[in-house]
C-alpha cells in the first residue's frame, strides 16, 4: 500500500508540479505527517524532490526529471480498457483517437497484462444510452468541446421548453457531461452557472477573441452532482399515497425512476389481507403522476391525494367511452370471429375472419 503511495505522489508532482503537503495529504486521504514521511523516503531513494517554504511553497520534482513508471498492475490495465466510451468518444470526433491510444497501450503492456485487457474488450461493453431512445442530433457538439478546451465564449440560438422557446443566449463553457446518452453543457450565463442540453442548441457562432477564466476550484464533477440532486429535487413536488398489488410492487422497478422505486422500498408496509401494500412516493404533478400510475394499470389504487385519485377515474372513464363501442372482442379478435351484427351472416363473419387474420 506504501509503494503504492509513493508511486502516486511522484506522478501528482509530475503532472501537477508543485503541491502542498496538505494537498497531497487530501488527494491520497492520508495524514499530512504520513506525507512527510514518504517524501522523506523518496529523498533517501535519490529522488530529486524538493520542498519550498512560504505561502506559494509546496514539493516539487527537479525541473527535467520524469518518473518511468510502465509498471500497471493487472486491475489498472484492464480498467484502462474499460473506462472508453465508443459512442460519446466518436460524436465528440475522437472516436480514432481513443482506438489509437488503446492499441498503443496494448503493445506497451505485458504479454500478460494484453491478454488480459483483450479480454476485457471481448467481454464487456459499456452502452451509455437509455433504451428506446434514438440517438439525439448533436451537431454543434464539437465547437461546444473546442469552446470548453480553448475557453472561450459562444453565442447559441437555443431551444427551450418554455416560452419563449427559442431564445439567444452568450455563453461561457466550463464543461461537457453526457448522461444517459445525452450531452449537456455547463456553461455561465448573465452571472450564473446553468446546465445547457447540447441537442437544443439550434446555431452556435465561436466568439474567440472573448476568452474567459475558469473559476479557481470549479470542479465539474461536483457541480454536476449537486445539480442533478437539486433537479430530481425540483420535480418531487409533492406525494402520492397508494397501494399496490403483488404483481404491482414486483413491476415498480421495471416501470418507474429511481426516486420512486426507493421511496416505495422505505415507507412499504406489511401486506393488508388482500396482499397489497400501501406506500408513499413522490409526484412531480398531478398530470405527471396520471401518466406514470396508468403504467400499472390495475395493480395501482390511488388513495390520496383526492385531485390524484380522481384524474385517474376520469381518465379510465374517459378510456372506457372511447373503446366500448368498438364492440371489441376480449382476446383481440384473434382467435374468435366477431359476432355478426345480423344473425346468419356468413359473409360477415368471413369478412371479419380474414380481416384480423391477415
Amino acid at each position: 500500500m506504501r509503494a503504492s503511495r509513493l508511486v502516486s505522489i511522484l506522478l501528482l508532482l509530475q503532472t501537477r508540479g508543485r503541491m502542498t503537503a496538505r494537498e497531497l495529504a487530501e488527494r491520497l486521504e492520508v495524514s499530512v505527517r504520513t506525507i512527510y514521511r514518504d517524501v522523506e523516503s523518496l529523498h533517501a531513494a535519490g529522488i530529486p524532490l524538493y520542498g519550498d517554504a512560504g505561502p506559494s511553497g509546496g514539493y516539487r520534482l527537479l525541473d527535467g526529471y520524469r518518473t518511468r513508471l510502465t509498471g500497471l498492475t493487472a486491475d489498472e490495465a484492464e480498467s484502462l480498457f474499460l473506462a472508453g466510451l465508443p459512442g460519446p468518444a466518436a460524436e465528440l470526433g475522437l472516436g480514432a483517437v481513443v482506438t489509437a491510444a488503446q492499441l498503443k497501450l496494448m503493445a506497451a503492456l505485458p504479454v500478460e497484462l494484453r491478454d488480459r485487457a483483450g479480454r476485457i474488450q471481448e467481454r464487456f461493453l459499456l452502452d451509455a444510452p437509455s433504451w428506446y431512445r434514438d440517438a439525439e442530433p448533436v451537431t454543434h457538439l464539437p465547437a461546444v468541446a473546442a469552446a470548453v478546451w480553448e475557453e472561450h465564449a459562444v453565442r447559441v440560438r437555443y431551444r427551450r421548453w418554455k416560452a419563449p422557446q427559442e431564445v439567444e443566449r452568450r455563453l461561457e463553457p466550463y464543461g461537457l457531461v453526457v448522461k444517459a446518452g445525452r450531452w449537456y453543457v455547463v456553461a455561465r450565463c448573465g452571472g450564473q452557472v446553468r446546465t445547457y442540453r447540447v441537442s437544443q442548441i439550434l446555431e452556435l457562432h465561436p466568439l474567440r477573441e472573448e476568452r474567459f477564466v475558469r473559476p479557481p476550484g470549479f470542479d465539474l464533477a461536483a457541480h454536476w452532482e449537486a445539480y442533478r440532486a437539486e433537479f430530481e429535487a425540483r420535480l418531487r413536488r409533492g406525494e402520492a399515497v397508494v397501494r399496490l398489488s403483488p404483481r404491482g410492487l414486483e413491476r415498480v422497478p421495471d416501470l418507474m425512476t429511481p426516486g420512486v422505486v426507493a421511496a416505495v422500498r422505505a415507507t412499504a408496509a406489511p401486506p393488508d389481507a388482500e396482499g397489497w401494500t400501501r406506500v408513499t412516493v413522490p409526484i412531480e404533478s398531478v398530470g405527471h403522476a396520471t401518466g406514470e400510475l396508468l403504467r400499472l394499470g390495475t395493480d395501482v389504487e390511488v388513495l390520496e391525494p383526492p385531485e390524484l385519485r380522481h384524474a385517474l377515474a376520469a381518465t379510465v372513464r374517459a378510456l372506457t367511452a372511447l373503446y366500448a363501442g368498438r364492440d371489441t372482442p376480449a382476446d383481440g379478435g384473434r382467435f374468435a370471429p366477431r359476432p355478426a351484427r345480423q344473425t346468419g351472416s356468413a359473409v360477415r363473419r368471413m369478412t371479419w375472419k380474414r380481416r384480423v387474420t391477415s
